[in-house]
């Protein structure tokens, strides 16, 4: 009896000590799959996939490095200034699974029919396939001389009806050359205006820049503006949210490539996801400080002289209706070291927008609130940016330091304070309606 009773112990430990056993489809993939592997794919950002077991197995050491020096996801923002909905940080749960799992030397476990599908959804980093993509017609050639370009290109669409749209994203065969990208979706419903009978792209690094009148025909109206920075993902909004795209137009991107020390080919564009559901409320960008509302009021005078850390400041009051906002998207370039925003309201309440303490060029976002914030009219934007000119930073692109400012195209070599917000007119309980 007592050798039975001790078999069903011993069972028992076994049992419960295998269902302890962390495994990769298990405990690990979940992770990988949410935080890691939309960047980690073809067509991304990121140097190497993480689609798969044995892709992750392999570099299993170098996971474990990066995820405990917290180096990798990268994720800038201050989580206890504002705690954004699309925070791609690991907890420190996720951490120590990890860990615990590479110190297991890497079990793989059985994958179920969920995990087996390792985000392999390619060419996107939203959660299905794009409904429509929209590419430039030609690949653009960017020359390995070290040179910034400019670029426009113009991508003519004609659908069957117009769409509601659900989520709207910028990809590219290699986004490692690009700076920044925008675009703008114009409505062309005046069937007497040839939409495909004017230059593909424009090269306005080399191209007379009146070359870009010939798109003024097409620039009457507006029916989105978005754009991406590295590190950014897509932009999305909740049901009953969102902008519609027009049943016949041109998308104008405009793309700025970085310096490139080798030749190679660009093809970018945009991929869009539709809903069936109406858009009630419609979404807006709106600009401050470098670039947009307030540029000139930004304080002191935006420049920075060699081997100085300065500190800029701009105060923009909202003068018009209340508005509730969706995301925001901080901008600086390589001198940049913190970025803060938030807003005073007419009776002395405070709101926090963002702080990134330790600026990165290379990890920026477009920032998702959990809940939307509400600015009410006579509300104070404030934006404050810290920028590094000296030899200390790592990322200077002049050595020695030079002076920098902000005008005309600016390049990557001069600077920004920028913060973009996508928002809408507000309606009474905004403040209650879930981002996540």
């Amino acid at each position: 009896m007592q050798k039975f009773i001790l078999f069903i112990l011993l069972a028992a430990f076994v049992l419960k000590a295998h269902a302890q056993n962390i495994t990769y489809y298990k405990d690990v993939a979940p992770i990988i799959q949410s935080k890691c592997s939309s960047c980690h794919k073809p067509g991304e950002s990121a140097p190497f996939s993480l689609l798969t077991y044995n892709d992750v197995a392999k570099r299993a050491s170098f996971i474990k490095k990066v995820v405990q020096s917290k180096y990798m996801p990268p994720w800038k923002a201050d989580n206890s200034y504002v705690h954004f909905a699309n925070d791609r940080s690991l907890s420190q749960t996720e951490i120590n699974t990890i860990v615990k799992w590479v110190d297991s030397k890497a079990p793989e476990g059985v994958a179920t029919t969920t995990a087996k599908k390792e985000n392999a959804v390619s060419g996107t980093m939203y959660n299905r396939k794009p409904d429509l993509v929209l590419m430039a017609k030609d690949t653009f050639h960017v020359q390995g001389n070290n040179a910034e370009i400019f670029t426009i290109f113009k991508i003519p669409f004609e659908l069957k009806d117009s769409e509601n749209v659900e989520a709207i994203e910028f990809f590219s065969n290699d986004k490692k050359l690009i700076h920044h990208a925008n675009y703008a979706v114009h409505p062309v419903l005046d069937t007497g205006i040839d939409i495909y009978k004017t230059a593909s792209f424009l090269n306005l690094s080399e191209d007379d820049r009146t070359k870009a009148d010939q798109y003024k025909p097409y620039q009457k109206e507006i029916s989105f503006y978005g754009g991406w920075i590295p590190g950014s993902s897509y932009e999305s909004y909740p049901k009953g949210f969102g902008w519609v795209m027009p049943k016949r137009g041109v998308i104008l991107l405009t793309v700025h490539f970085a310096p490139s020390a080798i030749d190679t080919n660009s093809i970018s564009g945009v991929n869009l996801f539709f809903t069936k559901t109406p858009v009630q409320r419609k979404v807006k960008v709106i600009s401050f400080g470098s670039g947009g509302i307030g540029e000139k009021e930004i304080y002191p005078d935006f420049y920075i002289e060699p081997n100085k850390i300065k500190t800029f400041h701009l105060d923009v009051t909202n003068p018009g209706e209340d508005f509730s906002i969706m995301y925001v998207w901080p901008h600086m370039h390589y001198l940049g070291k913190e970025f803060t925003a938030y807003l005073t309201k007419p009776n002395g309440d405070t709101v926090k927008l963002a702080h990134i303490p330790n600026w990165d060029f290379r990890w920026q976002e477009i920032y998702k609130f959990k809940h939307l914030v509400h600015v009410p009219q006579g509300s104070t934007v404030h934006i404050t940016g810290t920028y590094d000119n000296t030899t200390n930073n790592p990322f200077n692109p002049h050595s020695p330091p030079l002076t920098v400012w902000s005008f005309g195209d600016m390049y990557s070599s001069d600077e920004m304070m920028t913060l973009l917000m996508v928002f809408l007119p507000y309606k009474k309980g905004d403040e209650n309606i879930s981002l996540q």
